[in-house]
């Protein structure tokens, strides 16, 4: 299994610090948050890995080759031209990728207690299910917020909805009870995902998310997107500079645990 870390993000929310470094290189703890998620992915065994960059990418670029890649393959996906957001992003990285391996992707901003192995395990169950074709794993959890992946009692993505203005995608949704879900950030895909990647960037662009590309698999019922739900979750996203603080603990105390 290969991965993806997106690290490309202007990190807004984290003025001043990301007026002179890039967001994946701050540091927490005692490591980076780029080194973070390359150290837990070189863990579970995945050591073949892309990043992608935009904001001050060359401090990222040089930065990797002076640790190099701690251990690990590091190639670079170049977004410092146009920031193609997380499907986009992830589509020009296919190259690199290849296409005969499911692919690990996450965020560099956010950090989990979260087992990847657990996750990979889920992975391949759901794969090998032969009622349907699989596309991808995503981790979610019950935490709150204002943006839900709804799913259904077999746990198979359905729709979304934002409960702060009401819209829901698709407009119409199954009659029967769904259970809302946060997404972390976290996902593994199938080769065949980026099939529906390529058939999104052609309906909205250069620039979508992945769950745009997600949302397509659901209203044209063209494969599954299932949900993984780790127990015990705990997750940090290090967006805003007033959580430094929080996430320097938070840290730490994965750093005990690891």
């Amino acid at each position: 299994m290969k991965a993806m870390i997106f690290a490309a993000g202007l990190g807004t929310r984290l003025k001043p610090l990301t007026d002179r470094i890039p967001k994946a290189l701050l540091p927490l703890a005692g490591k980076t948050l780029l080194q973070w998620q390359i150290e837990r992915l070189k863990e579970a065994g995945i050591e073949d890995i892309v990043v992608n960059i935009h904001h001050l990418g060359q401090q990222i670029i040089d930065y990797l080759q002076e640790n190099e890649g701690f251990g690990c393959r590091v190639q670079i996906s170049d977004e410092r031209e146009t920031l193609l957001e997380t499907g986009g992003g992830l589509l020009k990285a296919a190259e690199l990728l290849g296409a005969e391996e499911p692919v690990l992707v996450c965020n560099v901003d956010i950090l989990s207690n979260i087992d990847i192995r657990q996750l990979m395990a889920a992975y391949s169950s759901q794969q090998s299910m032969v009622s349907d074709q699989h596309l991808a794993t995503v981790v979610v959890s019950d935490r709150q917020t204002q943006r839900y992946l709804l799913f259904d009692n077999e746990g198979v993505l359905r729709g979304w909805t934002n409960i702060k203005t009401g819209e829901c995608r698709p407009a119409s949704l199954p009659a029967n009870p769904l259970t809302r879900l946060a997404f972390s950030g976290m996902q593994i895909v199938s080769p065949m995902f980026f099939d529906e990647l390529r058939r999104t960037q052609r309906k909205k662009g250069e620039k979508f998310s992945l769950i745009d590309a997600y949302l397509s698999v659901v209203e044209r019922q063209a494969g599954t997107v299932r949900a993984f739900v780790p127990q015990d979750y705990r997750m940090m996203d290090v967006g805003k500079i007033d959580q430094l603080d929080e996430a320097e603990h938070f840290a730490e105390a994965l750093n005990t645990k690891l």
